[in-house]
């Protein structure tokens, strides 16, 4: 049963030369329990998607259309008060990129994980037993919430920040490249503390990522983000091992291979600049396998077993063969 379903999203940024459509028609689920990775290059529209489910948009952005549901309820319906109070933390958290940026320097860090509870009206009695147990859940001792952030590693930090997006236990939770700023084997640690919380207490994951083989670690279903579109979506074992789109073939290709002698190949070009109209695939001028459909959007196709994808290419109507 899905927990999260979004459909039809979309969001855009006012600039100063006009709207850039950074999300533009996502849909997607995530199960509950399970967890759904979107991958990604930079500027795919991974991260405006995750602020936008948090209601956390900057000034200039604007969420224009679409349907969020939670656990069957329509969160676009719902005023700002209400979301704050009843859905943003309780319901829905999120760990954002770069965890040493997310900390106030001149805080404790129990005060920073307690902050929430302590607006709730939790004594602060409670507030602290509650503290130290998050902080034992995630793998850190007790004493650390009388510690200041610079006192920290990177992987203690993160640590910190999962803690504190479970303080009310929400089902679900949104990760944006939680292990970006870290070294390999502070990756891991975190990557095992995010599989023990989905074994062990059953949290839904949205699992923001650009690595590929994290998402595999991690992740029971995939979603390939490019330009504000999901371009392919389906189970993790699917979409890495036997690729429908383009986009994934050329990404998955750009992975060294330890068993195969043949080099990396590089993905060229950049993506489209979403303040322009782009009238066909978006991926278009960099695809090596563009024909003449290409110059109108391409439909997204159903392929069997729950797996999707964006190309004309899965459009019996359209495909090559049919156009020969």
């Amino acid at each position: 049963m899905a927990l999260l379903e979004v459909r039809d999203l979309a969001l855009e940024y006012s600039t100063e030369r006009g709207p850039l459509r950074a999300v533009d028609g996502m849909s997607f689920d995530v199960e509950e329990g399970e967890a759904l990775g979107v991958i990604g290059e930079s500027g795919s529209g991974k991260t405006s998607m995750a602020i936008a489910l948090m209601r956390l948009l900057p000034r200039n952005g604007t969420l224009v259309g679409g349907s969020i549901r939670l656990a069957g309820q329509e969160l676009t319906e719902l005023d700002d008060e209400a979301f704050r109070t009843t859905i943003r933390w309780s319901r829905m958290a999120m760990v954002f990129q770069g965890a040493m940026h997310s900390l106030n320097p001149v805080v404790r860090v129990g005060d920073q994980v307690g902050e929430r509870l302590r607006s709730d009206g939790m004594s602060k009695k409670d507030v602290r037993a509650r503290v130290e147990e998050l902080l034992t859940q995630v793998g850190l001792p007790a004493t650390i919430a009388q510690r200041y952030p610079h006192e920290l590693s990177g992987g203690m930090k993160q640590r910190v920040m999962v803690a504190s997006a479970l303080t009310h236990d929400p089902p679900l939770l949104i990760l944006d490249e939680p292990t970006s700023a870290l070294d390999v084997s502070i990756q891991a640690q975190i990557m095992n503390l995010l599989k023990e919380l989905k074994a062990e207490r059953r949290i839904s994951m949205l699992f923001i990522t650009h690595d590929l083989a994290l998402a595999s670690d991690l992740c029971d279903t995939i979603a390939v983000a490019y330009a504000g579109q999901v371009r392919e979506l389906g189970s993790a074992e699917r979409v890495l091992g036997a690729p429908a789109d383009p986009y994934t073939q050329r990404l998955l290709a750009s992975i060294p291979s330890l068993h195969e002698p043949k080099p990396p190949d590089f993905l060229p070009g950049a993506p489209p600049d979403l303040r322009e109209d782009i009238p066909g695939c978006r991926f278009a001028a960099r695809c090596p396998l563009v024909y003449e459909p290409c110059d109108e959007p391409p439909p997204y196709v159903a392929i069997g077993d729950g797996h999707h994808a964006r190309c004309w290419r899965h459009d019996p109507r359209r495909a090559p063969e049919a156009t020969a």
